[in-house]
């Protein structure tokens, strides 16, 4: 079969089980396609609607080639697979996103690199490897700044701010000793992120630009479009185009930015996969993140980005549950509101268990009623 051929109909490997997966399994049936889930745990969500499921570490390298035999193509959930499992399966066959785009993401100290190197806008940082070169780096990027484990986090882990140099060595004790990538703190207004998708063929497309709301470091509210010039969502777009380019990527591609005062964009980090800010195109899109990325790995064209109406998404984290289940009835009866529960089996405080979708007249209407539904939960 030529993973080229849109006419083609493919069971696709996803490592990873969450959500994610979950919701890449529905776009890909959606299509025709079949879906192969390999995850370490058991039950996950993904399992729940793939149509086949292999259990298994990422490291086993017997079961990935099992698994490598039994699927056309392989794609990933997340960025946190160890960079051995596509050692052992992109000899073997199509792996998009590929090894380049996984080892550059899962590294902040790699992918910082990557963006200076690339002259891409990002912040100002040091590599750090001792509390004596934290104090130093410290004296020459200044206070307030922000330490982050070089090891990939998510969701705010793994990062101390800096308010004065006197806190070095309890920061440096946070973080227990690992290897570090100091930053400049930046006097952002707002956050941003855009999710774009490149194919086989190379051909691109860019979603508009979504504002996002964060709480304790975890995504609260998204929404989309966001409130831009028209020259910042093109410079967001080159951006997006270049980076794809440039990581010869195959799939959807978040990439998170920080809107300075000053009215420049700064790259926070990017996400080799599609993204939590991204749901809101499930409704508000023509063509979802989950539906692109499935044609961009298929070497099927691209669906259309643009938007059949301003959107919100708010996400449900485990805290909701904290009276018990809450009440899903009253949110089912909204026009205009789209229910997504991901089948987690523990609810736990921070722990995505799923989110809901608005779409509106306007972005602020989208906002709004997003705001005023949340607080039923």
């Amino acid at each position: 079969m030529s993973p080229t051929d849109p006419n083609t109909h493919f069971t696709i490997g996803i490592l990873g089980g969450g959500q994610l997966g979950q919701m890449l399994t529905q776009a890909a049936h959606e299509l025709g396609h079949k879906v192969h889930i390999f995850c370490p745990e058991a039950g996950c969500p993904a399992s729940q609607v793939s149509d086949a499921f292999t259990c298994a570490e990422y490291t086993d390298e017997e079961v990935l080639k099992k698994f490598a035999a039994e699927v056309d193509l392989v794609s990933l959930e997340f960025e946190n697979i160890p960079v051995v499992a596509l050692d052992v399966l992109e000899p073997l066959l199509p792996v998009r996103p590929g090894r380049k785009a996984l080892h550059t993401a899962q590294h902040r100290l790699r992918e910082k690199t990557f963006f200076a190197e690339h002259r891409f806008p990002v912040a100002p940082f040091r590599h750090v490897k001792s509390e004596e070169e934290l104090h130093q780096a410290i004296e020459e990027l200044g206070t307030p700044c922000v330490l982050k484990t070089a090891g990939f986090g998510y969701d705010g882990k793994g990062q101390v701010k800096i308010q004065h140099i006197d806190e070095c060595a309890a920061a440096w004790a946070t973080i227990e000793g690992q290897e570090a990538v100091l930053e400049a703190w930046m006097l952002y207004t707002d956050e941003l992120s855009i999710l774009a998708a490149r194919n086989v063929e190379g051909e691109t497309r860019c979603y508009p630009l979504v504002h996002n709301v964060h709480t304790n470091h975890i995504l609260d509210v998204s929404v989309i479009p966001a409130k831009v010039s028209d020259a910042m969502e093109e410079e967001a777009e080159a951006i997006a185009v270049r980076l794809l380019t440039e990581l010869e990527y195959c799939g959807v591609l978040a990439i998170e930015f920080f809107r300075m005062r000053d009215g420049r964009l700064i790259i926070n980090e990017m996400a080799p996969r599609v993204h939590n800010s991204g749901h809101v195109t499930m409704d508000a899109a023509e063509t979802s993140q989950f539906e692109q990325h499935i044609r961009a790995v298929c070497g099927m064209p691209l669906g259309s980005a643009k938007l059949k109406s301003p959107g919100a998404m708010v996400n449900i984290l485990g805290d909701a549950w904290h009276k018990g289940e809450p009440d899903w009835d009253s949110l089912k009866e909204d026009h205009g509101l789209s229910l997504y529960l991901y089948g987690k089996a523990e609810a736990r405080p921070g722990r995505k268990m799923g989110h809901f979708n608005v779409v509106a007249n306007s972005a602020d209407a989208a906002r709004k009623i997003a705001a005023d539904r949340r607080q039923r939960l």
